[in-house]
């Protein structure tokens, strides 16, 4: 499970909205529980440089460092990251299957149409599959 305080559900929700119709993406610091629960404490939003942003993200690899350094230096952990599928489920696309790298992260998905967050974690053993976690908020 990720527990997404409200005000940053509220915060991604209308990133998604103003970026419309391109995907946004950002990344989710925070800390994990004993129990594996990840709890977000902050969020980080990126600018998507995908060549296709309607329907692709890529966050720069140079921002990306610069966020993880910053987490590192307040103490958190990388939780996970965000996108948005504009047109699409709140579900990962194949591509993003594809290119998941953080294994036991968070990969939370705003749909806009209709308007849903979902969230799913990579998990290095269960093949390499994503499983569908639950979105919990304080």
């Amino acid at each position: 499970m990720i527990v997404l305080p409200a005000d940053t559900r509220e915060t991604i929700l209308e990133r998604a909205r103003e970026g419309d119709p391109d995907e946004i993406c950002g990344v989710l610091g925070g800390e994990y529980e004993p129990d594996g629960k990840s709890r977000v404490h902050s969020q980080y939003p990126t600018e998507n440089v995908a060549e296709t942003p309607r329907t692709r993200y890529e966050i720069d690899p140079e921002e990306q460092l610069a966020i993880f350094e910053r987490l590192e230096n307040r103490g958190e952990e990388i939780v996970g990251f965000y996108h948005s599928h504009p047109r699409g489920p709140p579900r990962p696309s194949a591509t993003d299957e594809a290119q998941a790298t953080w294994p036991d992260r968070s990969y939370v998905i705003v749909s806009l149409e209709p308007l849903v967050i979902g969230s799913w974690r990579w998990r290095t053993e269960s093949d390499g599959q994503f499983e569908r976690e639950r979105v919990g908020g304080d």
